[in-house]
């Protein structure tokens, strides 16, 4: 799933970039290779998404999409030099923090069901 979020961050990177060779004319649209290669990458982050649900949880793996703020932070920083200011990076430490609490309580929950089975 962290995979799948680091798909959906690039794909948004690709956004950015076609975003800013974009005039609005259908064939300029059509052309815009950043914006196909955006579309395509996003499409491939679902189904993959969509595999991942199936052997999951949903209320584990859902929370983990919010892991792609991250990402998109980290890459924006790399490679469109924003600036990550003290701000961005408490959210990044909020961020992560909520996530691992939702996948401890988890695995927390399968060691107790596992535990019992035994």
């Amino acid at each position: 799933m962290i995979f799948v979020t680091f798909l959906t961050s690039i794909a948004q990177l690709f956004y950015k970039f076609g975003a800013d060779k974009l005039e609005f004319n259908i064939i300029n649209i059509i052309t815009n290779y950043f914006l196909i290669a955006g579309i395509f990458i996003y499409a491939v982050a679902a189904i993959l998404f969509i595999i991942g649900l199936k052997y999951g949880e949903v209320t584990i793996l859902y929370p983990i999409i919010a892991t792609s703020y991250i990402w998109v932070n980290l890459l924006s920083k790399y490679f469109l030099n924003e600036e990550l200011n003290l701000f961005k990076w408490i959210g990044i430490l909020f961020i992560f923090a909520g996530v691992s609490l939702i996948s401890f309580k988890s695995r927390k929950k399968d060691i107790i069901r596992y535990t019992e089975a035994v």
